[in-house]
């Protein structure tokens, strides 16, 4: 699912040039946000180890916060701007869903249809202030305020739902494999099946986060958990490489800006 794809929900406007806040969606933004979301699981899970668990919670939400005002001041989208905020939310994200489990109890089997209700609350004040959902519409101060509250929440579910697939039998690696699979049915119902271009993307947007955080679990975690036994600190600074490369990438060659004129 690119940027042509997501087309279709498009509310009309008046000539002018469009100043989008987010990237074009290409193969290189489905690589980079994977990255973000195993980055994220280990990132978390490695600073609750190195500063304990409400200091970490601490430095990740301030450093979220910074992250957004940055990306709020900006006038138009930046690559290193943008995918800086998307890993504190992932981040973040990963220990929201942890607190809730580790330092309330609340078994993922609660915690992953509270986040789904969480996301769903979002979605429809967003469809109903803005009557779109589509990320071709994130040119004004409420509807970015929208698509990063949208965000925040998939990340939640995500790292929610991809826990309790490892915890109820599948294990990281089938976990991983689960949600690889799930995330090609969007993609084939919108290409074959008729689904709307904007629910297919953020039902793949959700997906992407329990497939990459399965994939970074599995490779961090030891053998007697089925793992690769990496480490996280290993699997975090890798993954972090990555994301870089791709982000440098992206600034110095644009190809993730769209410019266009809307009729």
């Amino acid at each position: 699912m690119t940027t042509d794809h997501l087309t279709d929900d498009r509310p009309p406007r008046h000539a002018r040039q469009v100043a989008s806040k987010v990237p074009e969606v290409t193969v290189y933004f489905w690589m980079i946000k994977v990255l973000t979301t195993g980055m994220g699981e280990t990132a978390s899970d490695w600073l609750a180890r190195l500063f304990g668990p409400i200091p970490a919670v601490g430095l990740g939400g301030m450093a979220l916060v910074v992250a957004l005002v940055v990306q709020f001041a900006a006038r138009r989208y930046v690559a290193w701007i943008y995918w800086t905020a998307i890993v504190m939310v992932s981040v973040f994200g990963t220990m929201a869903a942890d607190v809730l489990h580790v330092g309330l109890g609340v078994p993922y089997t609660l915690s992953t249809p509270f986040f789904m209700a969480a996301l769903a609350a979002v979605f429809a004040l967003w469809y109903r202030s803005e009557a779109t959902l589509s990320i071709h519409s994130i040119d004004t101060r409420r509807r970015e305020s929208f698509y990063w509250a949208a965000v925040l929440a998939t990340f939640a579910l995500g790292t929610a739902a991809g826990d309790l697939t490892a915890t109820i039998g599948f294990g990281y690696l089938g976990s991983a494999v689960l949600y690889a699979a799930a995330i090609a049915v969007p993609a084939v119902a919108h290409r074959w099946g008729g689904l709307n271009a904007v629910v297919a993307f953020w039902a793949a947007y959700v997906i992407t986060r329990p497939l990459g955080a399965s994939v970074a679990d599995w490779m961090a975690v030891g053998h007697s958990r089925g793992g690769l036994g990496l480490g996280l600190g290993p699997v975090t600074l890798s993954w972090t490489v990555a994301i870089l490369g791709f982000v440098g990438y992206l600034a110095a060659s644009r190809k993730d800006i769209r410019h266009e004129v809307m009729p």
